[in-house]
């Protein structure tokens, strides 16, 4: 009875989701209401608050969904991968892929990047998120034999996190047939990209690693200060304080 009841449940909730992110794709993020998602699911207006209490909630289980199912897929493909190149497309191409269906909600969501806002992907509640995406990017620039200066190897997965964000930004916006710009983008970005790490342990280069090793160290040190600050003040806030219309 209780497989049965956890079945149901679980089965309820996957329908509010998708019916939220139909609505969504429908009326927009911000315009849409928790009544119109409830009856799209066609469940009670206080089924759906049980479930998730606010399209916040209902946003972060889709990030939750599509870490779940991206990083197997994304992982199956680097197996079969044999350079860095091959590796940054695959899991480039395969999250632009994935969150086509959706591509007007990730737009509408770049207006939270504001790290203390749960929905931003710099933000706490994404921590778990971000640093699986962050280690695909580490298997990617290990498997590939990528050699950085010891100061700024470490950072150098969290760069290419930061360099997809940028990719996936420029296409939430990318008007062109197919989103053609945006594959012009990652095409010459990636071959700068590639020439700058074959290049960076020239030794001309020294005293310009000793400056980025210094810059990365400021930055990523500021920012953890930030998330330690940003902890703090979820920790102080008082639970069920989700959004609502």
């Amino acid at each position: 009875m209780k497989r049965v009841a956890g079945k149901k449940s679980e089965e309820t909730r996957t329908r509010i989701l998708e019916s939220a992110l139909a609505v969504f794709r429908e009326r927009g993020f911000e315009a849409a209401t928790m009544r119109e998602i409830a009856l799209r699911a066609e469940v009670a207006t206080g089924a759906a608050y049980y479930y998730f209490d606010s399209k916040d909630a209902i946003v972060l289980a889709f990030y939750d969904r599509a870490q779940l199912e991206m990083v197997p897929a994304i992982s199956a493909q680097l197996d079969d991968c044999t350079s860095l190149e091959a590796r940054l497309r695959a899991v480039i191409s395969h999250k632009f892929s994935y969150f086509q269906p959706n591509r007007d909600l990730l737009a509408a969501l770049t207006a939270h990047t504001n790290p203390r806002h749960p929905l931003s992907p710099f933000s706490l509640q994404n921590g778990p998120i971000r640093d699986a995406d962050v280690g695909l990017f580490a298997r990617a620039a290990t498997e590939s034999g990528v050699k950085l200066p010891a100061r700024i190897r470490p950072h150098l997965p969290h760069l290419l996190w930061l360099y997809q964000m940028g990719l996936i930004l420029y296409w939430v916006y990318d008007d062109s047939a197919g989103q053609r710009r945006t594959q012009l983008l990652l095409d010459k970005t990636l071959q700068m990209l590639l020439l700058v790490l074959r290049f960076a342990n020239l030794p001309i280069l020294l005293p310009m690693h000793r400056l980025a090793a210094d810059l990365l160290e400021a930055v990523y040190s500021a920012g953890e200060a930030t998330h330690a600050e940003t902890k703090e003040l979820v920790e102080k806030t008082p639970a069920g304080n989700g959004l609502r219309e």
